[in-house]
């Protein structure tokens, strides 16, 4: 048994694999094939935090694989009617994986340490390991290849960042961040990456002229994530510089594509006509978390790992 909490779960083959068998199943549903490759199978959707693309896209995705999901909201009381040990042991008798949203990463350790079923993170503060299979799988996508290339993340070196950067290391790519001393990764942030991915061409700046040159992919997410609302104006005012316009993609390659996990909040850290823009994949890499995602359930849960 195996559980997705970080991509540093997964070696660079394992995570290939899940892409191949995502591109697989991928083309098999634009022919309208939808192969039951998890018949009878259950995922728990434990979120305490709200969702529309990871709830939807692992419903979805469970119910093409011939499988179910239940959503498991505040009712079922989960971190208040009894600890997580408990709660983790019974979900285990009960469903055959567990997707968790949580608001802090150590919840979701604690529920996979203590599960007998595959826990995948949905996100945390931490972490969003899934986004960033769905990132590469749309990165792969438009260029046909992953390695040698390179990523630039402009704005907070945020869960999505991190994530991101152990993604880069497993397939080859090099990724610069660029953002101000402030909000670059921390030391504690660079040593799991560098544990994580110790071969990764990874490099800060704060300069996101300099981060976007040459790039094959620019990406970035909202200012102050959730939970953060508290520092919004002040993140803002700071990190205003970095937003993502069409100055700053001009500076990139014009083949580059542009990459927003969403949603987005237009105005701030990317303007409409970036957003909207052809170099924008925004609307396939949301619809690729289903696909990727599949692709992922298929190699925890199915025969196909």
């Amino acid at each position: 048994m195996r559980h997705f909490i970080s991509l540093a779960d997964v070696t660079a083959a394992e995570m290939e694999r899940i892409l191949a068998i995502a591109e697989d199943l991928k083309e098999k549903f634009q022919h309208g094939i939808r192969e039951p490759l998890l018949p009878r199978r259950v995922l728990a959707l434990l979120f305490e935090k709200p969702s529309l693309r990871t709830r939807v896209s692992f419903e979805a995705g469970m119910a093409h694989l011939g499988g179910s999901s239940l959503f498991l909201g505040e009712d079922v009381g989960f971190g208040k009617r009894e600890s997580i040990a408990d709660f983790a042991r019974v979900l285990s008798e009960l469903v055959d994986g567990v997707v968790v949203r949580s608001k802090k990463h150590e919840t979701v350790v604690g529920l996979a340490e203590n599960a007998t079923c595959p826990v995948i993170n949905g996100l945390t503060d931490y972490l969003h390991p899934c986004q960033t299979l769905a990132d590469l799988f749309t990165i792969r996508e438009v260029f046909g290849t992953l390695k040698g290339r390179k990523v630039a993340w402009i704005g907070d070196a945020n869960n999505v960042a991190r994530s991101l950067a152990v993604g880069c290391g497993h397939a080859g790519m090099a990724m610069t961040l660029a953002a101000p001393k402030k909000y670059q990764f921390d030391e504690r942030s660079l040593e799991f990456i560098r544990d994580s991915v110790p071969d990764l061409a990874f490099e800060m700046t704060e300069d996101p002229y300099a981060a976007v040159d040459g790039v094959s992919a620019v990406c970035t997410d909202v200012f102050a994530s959730m939970g953060q609302e508290q520092e919004r104006g002040i993140r803002l005012k700071e990190l205003a510089d970095f937003q993502v316009n069409g100055k700053l993609m001009a500076h990139a390659p014009k083949e580059a594509c542009f990459l927003h996990c969403l949603p987005a909040r237009r105005g701030e850290e990317v303007t409409d006509e970036v957003m909207d823009g052809p170099q924008s994949v925004v609307v396939r890499q949301a619809g690729n978390r289903m696909h990727a995602q599949k692709g992922l359930l298929t190699w925890l849960l199915g025969t196909q790992g």
